[in-house]
């Protein structure tokens, strides 16, 4: 399980304030605060090192040339758009399946972990910005945006291009369907058809993200059906050998190598997919965030070893969380005392079986934007506590109108 400490670096100051300071990355690792609380700065970054360990281990990123002064600065943070956000107290350690990566004193220290195996991941980062995604067709029309949601956009022409026929989207009952003839996304509904740039924001919102999702979730299934096993450590040794001969190699050209190690890429197949997704709520009324979180969450299932990082300021994402964590706990229950049972036919009958994940797998972390802390949400008896910054702003908002009902109970 990778884990990752943040301390002074943009809004976080204090950073988590237990486990030595240690946030883990579980099955799914949700991040929840104010805007400026930098939940979306610890995913950034989360994705930003998984990423340098997955090109450290395949040898097609130099580790003495990444730990020179400002390649991590310029090239890596940049990609997010995170290169203002370091200074001279900056401390970060990530500690992955293969490498632990500090940062300290303005320099990187990488080493080696000794590890049997490594799960290639195919990593997605799904960002806030995706509502226009609809209207632009190629990463040029982009630039003045990051890197990273430039890639964004490439994946989601990928997964047009694999649209074959309409699909089923999670809310109103609706499918999507790619016209490839005039590149055209079209939403269908009973009775209309309408363009998905002439749809609700809720749609462009969530058609980018159901779609990549769906697609890459099952690339990797397909890819890891057809060789279930992560990199063994003899095979990464002889993937590190195989990427140095093809980059050394001075009678090839650039075009030639691409090509080489795209082939030899394909011979190690992904084994996991990290889909990280800012806000999945956006623009979306409570019934359809319920749904896209089911959809996130089967396709997090496909594979024991992919995984949902979330950022939210929905109290609905938390509640609707704690539904599929009891419905998990119920079918343990269920299973261990009456196989059998007609129980189990009835949770199913209101809640997804394929959505459900166990408490053990989930984790919750609060920041806070006043003092630059982190801090691990509590649970009772695995279940999220109700005492979270969200539950709270909605009980700050009742505690309001009561009072203003006292006053017109005074007149």
């Amino acid at each position: 399980m990778s884990s990752i400490r943040i301390k002074n670096f943009g809004p976080i100051k204090a950073g988590l304030l237990e486990n030595n300071g240690w946030i883990e990355v579980k099955k799914a690792t949700i991040f929840i605060g104010n805007q400026g609380s930098g939940r979306s700065t610890v995913a950034k970054l989360i994705s930003t090192f998984l990423w340098i360990e997955k090109a450290l281990v395949r040898g097609d990123l130099n580790q003495k040339i990444l730990e020179t002064k400002n390649k991590f600065k310029n090239q890596f943070l940049a990609y997010h758009r995170l290169e203002n956000y370091l200074n001279f107290k900056s401390e970060i350690e990530f500690n992955g399946e293969a490498y632990n990566i500090k940062y300290e004193d303005g320099f990187l220290k990488i080493k080696e972990i000794e590890t049997k195996s490594y799960s290639l991941p195919q990593i997605m980062y799904v960002p806030a910005e995706r509502n226009f995604i609809s209207y632009v067709r190629t990463p040029k029309e982009l630039k003045f945006s990051s890197d990273s949601l430039k890639e964004f956009l490439t994946e989601f022409e990928n997964a047009k291009e694999n649209l074959k026929w309409p699909i089923q989207l999670p809310i109103n009952a609706c499918e999507i369907e790619y016209d490839k003839l005039n590149d055209i996304l079209n939403l269908k509904g009973e009775g209309y058809k309408v363009k998905l740039i002439e749809s609700s924001s809720g749609f462009q919102s969530l058609v980018p993200l159901y779609l990549i999702s769906d697609y890459l979730a099952n690339s990797v299934k397909i890819q890891s059906n057809a060789n279930s096993e992560a990199m063994s450590e003899e095979e990464i040794r002889r993937f590190k050998k195989g990427v140095n001969y093809i980059l050394t190699n001075d009678t090839l050209t650039d075009e030639q190598k691409r090509v080489a190690l795209s082939v030899l890429s394909s011979k190690f197949n992904k084994t996991s997919f990290i889909n990280i997704v800012e806000e999945p709520e956006q623009n979306l009324f409570p019934t359809s965030q319920w749904e896209i979180l089911q959809s996130l969450l089967r396709f997090n299932n496909m594979n024991l070893k992919n995984k949902l990082i979330i950022t939210t300021h929905s109290p609905y994402i938390i509640n609707y969380l704690s539904i599929l964590i009891q419905g998990a706990f119920l079918k343990e229950k269920i299973d261990a005392s009456s196989p059998e049972s007609k129980l189990s036919e009835k949770l199913f009958a209101r809640i997804p079986k394929d959505a459900i994940i166990s408490a053990d797998d989930v984790i919750i972390y609060q920041l806070d934007e006043t003092n630059g802390k982190i801090e691990k949400l509590e649970t009772f008896e695995g279940i999220p506590s109700d005492e979270n910054f969200l539950n709270k702003k909605l009980q700050e908002s009742n505690n309001l109108f009561d009072y203003m009902l006292e006053i017109e109970q005074e007149l």
